[in-house]
């Protein structure tokens, strides 16, 4: 057993050692510490280490391809080998993960893992993209919610020195409508965060500043294209679209090594920061050592000479308003700070929208606007439409209105009504300009309902075989005990009171052809929620019968209908005119004797 420890105790020296030496020697010539080839389960594709950043996929870069950290991992590699899984609680802040930051990468990983298992994301990519591209969110300076304290902003994308991206968002993420920037802890470019964005923490916020939406993006955009991440190839795909270079690459390779021989959670804001930027931010302008000495070989201006006395004014002066066609510089115009940057649109908590035709919906569509930092912004006009054919609008009439959020970035659609039509239609809600935000809630309108319905009459109803019922049927519908105004009904002849079986002999309606029908749908009650029905023949099968009414909302009533021929009575006598009684009367007759 003891020779056995031992074995294993230099076996792990050994190991440690040989990549101890490894990593310094890497470190040394600032080359990276993991080797291309070797994918996240082994084994690899030799063409994908010497792959040239013009060999990438054709998609853009998700950063802009803007600056990242070249820093490398630590010398002092993680001595558990496999235990990235089963991480301590605490450790050095040099190698370790922020605790919010690494759960929203695992978080990632998991979900991506249910969606996409092909993909075989590791959460170590999302730490190591992660790594490189923020340091961590800036050491996990992250609230509660996984949202950066402050915006992590890169450079503009101006074409001096880096990419030439033109503003797509308005600034609505980046606080510039000039130039796009990379935006939060995973560096998306704004064009690229509106089609990958992701809302992870369920706050109804899609928000590249969160560590939690930016990190599910990021996993679902390394995804992309049927990649599975445990090729080595396309493992190297992915990261170079997210940042096309050979030197990206490798540094998002090594720290993805060393992220899977092990790391640890350490409390929020205590994470170390990266120091080495991939490209200089670039100056407008580097000043000369010594201002005012002509550089060797520079032919110096002639200063200008003072005006003589009624001469004329030297080249090139000028005074204010004296027509000189000169530039005159342009006061500097204040680009909107963050705070003043409309930068989302969410629902305010509307809930769902229904009401019965005529009447009011009990709901009013309610948006809330935010600025580019989260925080609600007042004064946004937002548009709300309706659009559908079931003749609901706005109270006034209207199917647009305008409204300006208040300064709790709230703003409220006047009521609706709706039409007399049932069906389903949306209500569209429309902020910004540039590149508009927009949500659409849907609405129903359910058709006029009763909750009762019942004869106004009690007289039997009896025809006569081949003839009509001389009493109309006449009911009202009421609903939650108030007159039930356009309720549709339909009038049915059945053989039983649940009207599970059509008659089709006894009563009848006739149609506007004169032809029988059983069965009337037109039938709508009146203002008061009365209903008086067509005219009721019979044919020539007595019986009786039953007549059921049914309303929108499942009121019923059943009615008997009877078809029966009348009664037949003796006539009676009556006296010749100018006789009496006495006179008709029939006389005795005698009868003879024996």
């Amino acid at each position: 057993m003891a020779a056995h420890i031992r074995r294993r105790l230099r076996k792990g020296a050994t190991t440690t050692a040989v990549a101890a030496a490894a990593v310094a020697a890497l470190a040394a010539s600032q080359a990276p510490a993991a080797t291309l080839a070797d994918g996240p389960a082994g084994g690899g594709d030799p063409k994908a280490a010497g792959e040239d950043t013009a060999s990438a996929e054709d998609d853009g870069a998700a950063t802009g391809n803007s600056p990242y950290y070249t820093d490398l991992p630590p010398l002092v590699t993680p001595n558990k080998p496999g235990a990235s899984s089963n991480l301590p609680v605490t450790g050095s802040a040099e190698a370790g993960i922020p605790a919010s930051i690494l759960a929203a990468y695992k978080q990632a990983e998991q979900t991506v893992a249910t969606t996409d298992p092909a993909c075989r994301l590791p959460w170590q990519l999302l730490a190591a993209i992660g790594k490189v591209e923020s340091g961590q969110a800036r050491g996990g300076r992250v609230d509660t919610n996984g949202t950066t304290t402050s915006p992590i902003l890169g450079p503009a994308l101006n074409g001096q020195g880096f990419a030439l991206i033109k503003d797509t968002d308005g600034g609505a993420y980046d606080s510039d409508a000039v130039h796009d920037r990379a935006v939060g802890p995973m560096q998306f470019i704004p064009s690229t965060w509106a089609s990958w964005g992701q809302d992870a923490n369920g706050d109804g916020r899609k928000d590249p500043n969160n560590i939690y939406d930016a990190a599910l993006a990021a996993g679902r955009y390394l995804c992309a294209n049927d990649r599975d991440l445990a090729i080595a190839a396309d493992l190297d795909k992915a990261v170079l679209s997210y940042n096309r270079s050979t030197e990206y690459l490798r540094t998002v390779r090594s720290w993805l090594s060393y992220y899977q021989r092990g790391t640890h959670e350490i409390p929020d804001g205590t994470g170390t920061l990266p120091t080495t930027p991939s490209t200089p931010s670039p100056n407008p302008g580097t000043p000369s050592p010594n201002p005012g000495t002509p550089s060797p070989g520079a032919t110096p201006s002639p200063k200008p000479s003072p005006d003589k006395p009624g001469g004329k004014p030297a080249p090139g002066h000028s005074k204010p308003g004296d027509g000189s066609t000169s530039p005159k510089p342009k006061p500097p115009t204040s680009k909107p700070t963050p705070a003043e940057t409309f930068g989302s649109l969410e629902n305010a908590g509307t809930g769902p929208l229904r009401a019965t035709a005529g009447q009011a919906f009990d709901e009013r569509v309610a948006v809330l606007a935010r600025n580019a930092l989260g925080a609600p912004l007042g004064k946004v006009s937002v548009t709300f439409t309706v659009t559908g054919n079931t003749g609901t609008l706005f109270a006034g009439g209207k199917k647009t209105v305008t409204v300006r959020t208040g300064a709790d970035g709230t703003a409220t659609a006047p009521e609706l009504r709706a039409g007399e039509k049932a069906g389903e239609f949306t209500v569209t809600a429309v902020a910004g300009t540039g590149r508009p935000r927009t949500l659409t809630y849907a609405a129903t309108v359910t058709a006029r309902q009763a909750d009762t319905i019942a004869r106004t009459g009690e007289k039997a109803l009896v025809a006569a075989p081949g003839g009509k019922f001389a009493d109309a049927v006449t009911v009202k519908a009421t609903y939650k005990d108030a007159a039930a105004a356009g309720v549709a009904v339909t009038a049915t002849m059945v053989k039983d009171p649940l009207g599970l079986f059509d008659n089709d002999k006894g009563p009848y309606f006739k149609d506007a052809a004169g032809k029988p029908v059983r069965t009337l749908t037109t039938l709508t009650t009146d203002a008061e929620g009365m209903l008086r029905l067509p005219e009721i023949f019979a044919d020539g099968t007595e019986g009786t019968y039953l007549l059921r009414l049914t309303t929108e909302g499942g009121a019923s009533v059943v009615i008997e209908l009877t078809i029966q021929a009348p009664e037949e009575t003796a006539p009676e006598e009556t006296a010749p005119e100018g006789t009496t009684p006495e006179e008709t009367a029939p006389k005795e007759t005698e009868t003879p004797e024996a």
